[in-house]
């Protein structure tokens, strides 16, 4: 018989930390603590694997199942002295979800399940504290309504205010057990109004229908979205985690809080978290009340006057460290815990690898090679390559004037500017219409997600360090100030109230996650310092990796940033940006009207010493690396006028008869470009363009050889190839050229002549190219769209429902499809080296900057991946990872 469900707890577990693909994190490592001996409550995990059987089965569950739940309920009953659903002394459990890879937030919880109108009056007598009872079930109404009966949980939120305002309350803390009543007795008639049914009152028929809410809640909006941010397959499924309940909202004596063994916003060897005295878990992650600093250290930093755990708890507080240190140790790296103190008594929740800034992510794996804790292969295993992208862009300037309107708590570090939006879906609307924003909310929950990610940074006025908005800004590197309490947001009239100052949806403002300040307006920004703990992770990294780093680069601007990120050449160099430069697109445009061979090399005349003159500032620059240079690529109808204007002003400056211009760029127009006339196309049709370009190159080698003493070795790249006799022919011209310039200049120049692949044809012919080609460069850009038939510029508008569906995981030009596009890269490979077995391998398309993509170049033997400026530093990274991947493998 399957086993579908996993019991833990007094010491022992059936699961392992090793086992989360089965267990889920979360259960995976509530096993792991309590074999290790900490104080975890009870409880038990089903798997993921139920999951799976619930949606491939019409939501039903294997038959086993509910004989194994009740044998593992029975199992906390003994181990708690407390039985389910007993008018006595009932034992009451939390659901709650645990996928293997962390989503926090994104799916749902259940608290206190097993009360009802009776249980809850065994509750209090078994606890002595009416008012705790009471406040337990409400919470359990409030959260099983919205989870469970879909009730939003606004119209609880309204109920209670309502009372609150009634008894002249301001906290939830203030009322008593008669309030709650009221407040439950109205909590259910709105259930009854919203749904036509009473409250559940059976304690069975609840923990049937929370299990099946939380595997529900795997395919709600925001899971699905977070999965398709994070590239986590929605085949994973999720495990749910039953577990008796502890309460830390019985009293003074009691507390719950979230840690971080180091501090996961600049990666400090300190003990960083929050908590609340007499609450429950919800109440830190919600940000309903302000939580209170763990330690003395903290509390001074930020400026509170709220005392800290420290003191008010030294004992339990001491305890707590000594589990942080342990876990630390055990897990080798920095753990996300979660507890609840009852009366005195500590209890882990929950342990977990914790979500980190890249500064932190850095100086962690630094500092744990430099206490012995892991390797240094181990630390480069431990970034996130696309999380360096957080230390890559610009920074506030500290000598620049700021306008402050408030300050709050540093939540997410990184410095954004942006228009103000007050809802997720402003967020994701403007963005998508390029408008940089700052998603401005009182507090942000889990369906925010998608504006979240939209967003340039996130302020919210209420929250901690380890609210909502704090957690996942830090895991998607967004900048976020969380807790600006002074701050006042009116969604109703879209005014956001700072001090003496309003300022509406639209105004710009700027944010400060390192500092936790909020600026009026848009703040210079300065560029990053790449050194420290980055140097020396990034030194480990080039150690390891195998396949070399090059950029895309066609301006001198892009060539410097690239050589400062590390680059070590130049992967592809787009002749054809150079072309729009408003000095030469007259000469080009006359090159593209002319009627005859020798009106064309007169045009072309006034280009080559301007594209020599390119030629000479990038060559300077990389100073002896190799370039790959394209050879012209896009479809002559790209550089012409559009539109009335634009031929006017162009037939006046060429003096040429407006009809004329008018009608050659008619019969220059493509109704697909991207399968007409271009690439090598263009250079068997006028060669005269291939040999200026070719010209440019040499002379511009010469020049700098002779200037500075640099060997450039240029790589001249003939696009578009799909048959032998093309590039043969080129070549042939290349070749030519070369000899002459050589002959002229007195010099040797070393070169190499080769392609681009991306036409499937040419992958599937890559031997009978190779005898031309002296490398191959893939450009998987337009490989994916020739292999897929899908246009990159239109194909976004439907690639978004083929992954809901299901029918691809992710968008194929952002990460590579292995089994297909990939497949025709392998090919080409594997036929490209058996016909020239030196032949050099490389990839210039954005996947080239992709981490799986990476992996997969790694795998099938390409010599370096070529990618933006930005994203060199990332490529390297990801290119160690893929070394060490390829080792264990």
């Amino acid at each position: 018989m399957t086993k579908w469900v996993y019991s833990f707890g007094d010491g022992t577990a059936d699961g392992r930390a090793d086992m989360r693909n089965l267990l889920g994190g979360k259960g995976a490592n509530l096993a792991e603590m309590s074999s290790l001996g900490l104080p975890v409550p009870a409880g038990f995990t089903i798997t993921t694997e139920v999951c799976t059987a619930y949606y491939d089965n019409d939501r039903r569950y294997p038959d086993e199942l509910a004989g194994q739940v009740d044998t593992a309920l029975a199992q906390i009953e003994t181990l708690v002295g407390v039985k389910f659903g007993d008018p006595q002394n009932p034992l009451l459990v939390s659901v709650r979800s645990g996928a293997r890879a962390s989503m926090p937030g994104m799916m749902d919880t259940v608290l206190n399940l097993g009360l009802n109108d009776e249980t809850v009056r065994g509750l209090a007598a078994a606890s002595g504290d009416e008012r705790f009872a009471y406040d337990s079930y409400r919470r359990f109404i409030q959260m099983f309504g919205d989870v469970v009966l879909e009730v939003d949980h606004h119209h609880f939120e309204d109920i209670l205010e309502l009372h609150k305002e009634d008894r002249g309350h301001a906290m939830d803390t203030d009322l008593d057990a008669d309030d709650w009543r009221k407040v439950i007795e109205g909590f259910k008639a709105k259930i009854v109004e919203e749904t036509g049914e009473p409250f559940p009152q059976n304690p069975k028929d609840q923990l049937w229908a929370a299990i099946s809410a939380v595997f529900g809640s795997w395919m709600n909006q925001r899971a699905i979205t977070y999965r398709r941010l994070n590239a986590i397959p929605a085949a994973w499924g999720t495990a749910v985690n039953i577990q008796a309940m502890v309460f830390g909202n019985m009293g003074d004596d009691c507390a719950t809080g979230v840690a971080f063994t180091r501090d996961p916003s600049t990666g400090e060897n300190i003990f960083y978290g929050e908590y609340l005295v007499n609450a429950q878990g919800e109440d830190v992650v919600a940000g309903i009340r302000t939580p209170q600093h763990l330690t003395i250290q903290g509390k001074n930093a930020n400026g509170s006057d709220l005392p800290a755990m420290e003191e008010v708890m030294p004992e339990v507080f001491g305890q707590l460290n000594d589990v942080r240190l342990r876990l630390e140790k055990h897990y080798r790296d920095i753990q996300d815990i979660e507890f609840t103190v009852q009366r005195g008594k500590l209890y882990m929740l929950q342990t977990r690898s914790g979500k980190r800034t890249a500064p932190a992510a850095l100086k962690i794996a630094v500092d744990f090679v430099n206490e012995g804790l892991i390797t240094e292969a181990e630390a480069i295993t431990r970034v996130d390559p696309a999380a360096l992208d957080q230390l890559l862009h610009p920074t506030l300037d500290p000598d620049a004037p700021r306008h402050i309107l408030t300050r709050g708590l540093p939540a997410s570090p990184g410095a954004a500017s942006g228009k103000i939006v007050f809802s997720a879906d402003a967020a994701e609307k403007q963005a998508a219409a390029g408008e940089a924003v700052i998603l401005c909310r009182i507090e942000t929950s889990p369906d925010d997600i998608h504006g979240m990610h939209a967003a340039q940074g996130i302020l919210t006025t209420r929250g901690g360090m380890t609210s909502h908005a704090a957690v996942v800004a830090r895991g998607m590197g967004r900048a976020c100030v969380a807790g600006a309490g002074e701050l006042r947001i009116d969604y109703k009239e879209r005014i956001l109230r700072a001090r003496n100052e309003e300022l509406r949806e639209g105004d710009l403002i700027t944010i400060d996650g390192g500092s936790g300040e909020v600026m009026k307006g848009e703040v210079p920004t300065i560029q990053p310092e790449l050194s420290g703990d980055f140097g020396v992770l990034m030194g480990w990294a080039d150690s390891i990796r195998q396949m070399r780093v090059r950029t895309n680069a066609d301006t001198p601007n892009d060539c410097r940033t690239a050589r400062y990120f590390g680059a070590e050449g130049i992967g592809l160099c787009r002749t054809e940006h150079m072309f729009f430069d408003a000095e030469r697109i007259i000469a080009v445009r006359e090159m593209i009207l002319a009627d005859n061979e020798a009106e064309r090399r007169a045009a072309l005349a006034k280009i080559l010493p301007m594209q020599r003159q390119d030629f000479i500032e990038i060559f300077e620059i990389m100073e002896g690396l190799p370039i790959t240079i394209r050879l012209l690529d896009p479809p002559l109808h790209e550089f012409l006028p559009h539109g009335e204007a634009e031929l006017e002003e162009f037939a006046e400056a060429s003096n040429a008869p407006l009809e004329l211009v008018r009608s050659r760029a008619g019969k220059l127009s493509e109704n697909n470009p991207m399968l007409g006339h271009r690439g090598c196309r263009l250079g068997i049709s006028y060669p005269e363009i291939y040999e200026m370009q070719a010209r440019a190159i040499f002379e511009a080698t010469a020049a700098v050889a002779k200037e500075h003493g640099n060997t450039v070795e240029p790589e001249v790249m003939i696009p578009l190839v799909a048959m032998k006799k093309e590039i043969e022919i080129l070549k042939a011209l290349v070749d030519r050229v070369a000899r002459e310039v050589m002959t002229s200049e007195g010099i040797e120049i070393k070169y190499l002549v080769g392609t681009m692949i991306e036409l499937p044809r040419a992958a599937l012919l890559a031997s009978e190219i190779a005898e031309e080609a002296e490398f191959f460069s893939f450009g998987t850009n337009d490989l994916t769209q020739t292999t897929f038939g899908l246009s990159r510029d239109d194909a976004g508008n439907f690639l978004g429902t083929y992954e809901q569906r299901g029918i691809i995981e992710q968008d194929p030009f952002i990460s590579l499809d292995h089994s297909g596009v990939g497949e025709l890269v392998s090919i080409a490979v594997e036929r490209g080296k058996a016909q020239r077995p030196d032949i050099k391998l490389g990839i210039c398309g954005e996947h080239g900057g992709d981490p799986a993509s990476i992996d997969f170049c790694q795998k099938v033997g390409l010599d370096y991946v070529s990618c933006s400026p930005y994203r060199v530093p990332i490529a390297r990274l990801a290119a160690a990872q893929a070394a060490l991947t390829t080792q264990k493998t």
